[in-house]
């Protein structure tokens, strides 16, 4: 991500030559957002002010061909650039414009030729398709069509992959160094690009996502071409990582608006940070809970686990818990093996389950059940609820892992709100247990220390009045 330079280190660079969306879902906001999770620095020129929305494009605003120049020569003057994608240019001047520069620039260029937006709205002048022909394409490292923008540049019809090759060659024989066409506009459960490089053929295909919310997938997919070409990936590694990286995008799209929702280009980064900020809590919440001599007399004969789910978790795989439990070894507890997700089903079914009433609330621990626990609960000031497991329905109780969320879910509407504490006294074979809850695995892991030490305190004063009465 970064290069050494006169002794300093410096951020790669990448610069966006095109339109800005105010729905924040394509254009130089996709571009910026992409360049951020690669870790480079981003910086745009902005040819067209569009007012738009998942649904429509409402307006289009062409800032003067001058003044997308002079942003591109003050950036590129001052802080360089590594690498340049080029998006909504619209004009046929722009064009002119974006290309004078853009010769002057030692620095890998992406075209994303853009023409129609998702809505359907032209993009691209007529004369101006000639003008990028000429002027854009022969300057590009990477052109990036969809079929539809293939057609238009080649004069090609494509209907399959055969078609995307020819028309791939056709614009690698109007100059561009590599070409990639994107076949997500044809037919199929796949989805195949073509990328036609030094005369070789390459095949990225990945399996169709069934959604509606594409809106910026161009964009995004071209901008990551850029940005790996910036961090020093040659054309083909960069074009296969920003595959798997629109893709992921596509994966964590955003469900936003009427129409065609936006990729999530930052989906991944932002999810990969909230695994490890979890996995922190949790190892934060073991170094306190094992650092205590008083931990070890709430344990269950099964042992315990704490669990923590990362915001928006979806199911098992995005609660990380403890592998083998953390189990009693003289007065402490010791976890068998490190934090880790999807090894957990017991408690962190509880988590999904309290999840869907308080999205805060993405930590719990099973402990065992007692009077003492119950009672040092409540002089603490937790908020308990309970469930009878006697009462579990028949035909939830012969579903492997149903029965604790079943419970939770009695307990939490019992109480009309998420508790610290849940519990429910045991069945023929059951053990009884204890859920504590909380923000995280850390506020979980006070919460058990502080029942903890008024449990010890409680043993104390009872052993001292049994030592009196002696």
């Amino acid at each position: 991500m970064y290069q050494l330079s006169h002794g300093l280190w410096r951020v790669r660079r990448a610069l966006t030559v095109a339109g800005s969306d105010s729905g924040g879902g394509a254009g130089i906001q996709a571009d910026l957002k992409t360049f951020s999770s690669y870790g480079l620095h981003g910086m745009s020129a902005i040819t067209c002010i569009t007012a738009q929305n998942t649904e429509k494009v409402a307006a289009i605003h062409v800032v003067p061909a001058e003044i997308v120049r002079e942003q591109i020569r003050v950036v590129v003057d001052d802080i360089g650039v590594d690498a340049v994608k080029t998006g909504m240019l619209y004009s046929a001047d722009i064009i002119e414009a974006v290309s004078y520069e853009l010769r002057r620039v030692e620095a890998p260029i992406v075209v994303d030729p853009v023409a129609v937006a998702k809505s359907g709205a032209r993009l691209l002048t007529e004369r101006a398709v000639k003008t990028l022909i000429e002027r854009l394409v022969p300057i590009a490292t990477v052109v990036t069509p969809n079929a539809y923008e293939a057609e238009l540049l080649t004069g090609q019809q494509i209907s399959d992959f055969d078609g995307q090759v020819r028309a791939a060659k056709a614009l690698s024989e109007m100059g561009a160094q590599a070409v990639v066409v994107k076949g997500g506009h044809l037919a199929g459960d796949s989805v195949v690009d073509v990328l036609y490089y030094r005369g070789r053929v390459v095949s990225l295909e990945a399996q169709r996502i069934q959604t509606r919310d594409t809106h910026g997938t161009g964009c995004v997919f071209a901008s990551a071409i850029a940005a790996g070409l910036a961090k020093g990936y040659n054309v083909v590694e960069a074009v296969e990582m920003a595959k798997k990286f629109v893709t992921e995008s596509i994966a964590h799209a955003l469900r936003l608006g009427r129409g065609h929702g936006p990729v999530h280009p930052t989906g991944a980064t932002y999810e990969n940070s909230e695994r490890f900020k979890v996995l922190s809590s949790l190892r934060r919440a073991v170094q306190l809970l094992t650092s205590s001599d008083k931990v070890a007399r709430l344990i269950p004969e099964s042992q315990s686990n704490i669990a923590m789910a990362i915001e928006g978790a979806a199911g098992l795989e995005d609660v990380a818990a403890l592998p083998g439990r953390m189990v009693r070894v003289g007065e402490y507890v010791k976890p068998v093996m490190e934090p880790w997700f999807g090894c957990s089903r017991h408690v962190a079914s509880a988590v999904l389950t309290v999840l869907k009433h308080d999205p805060k609330m993405r930590s719990a621990m099973n402990i065992r059940y007692g009077e003492d626990i119950l009672e040092a609960a409540e002089r603490l000031g937790l908020v308990i609820s309970s469930y009878d497991r006697r009462a579990e329905p028949e035909e939830i109780k012969h579903v492997e892992g149903m029965t604790i969320p079943w419970g939770v879910e009695q307990a939490v509407k019992g109480l009309g709100a998420v508790p610290d504490i849940i519990y429910h006294t045991g069945d023929v074979g059951k053990e009884a247990m204890t859920l504590v809850f909380g923000v995280d695995a850390v506020d979980v892991a006070l919460k058990v220390l502080k029942i903890a030490d008024k449990v010890g305190e409680k043993n104390n004063i009872l052993k001292e009045a049994s030592s009196d009465d002696m």
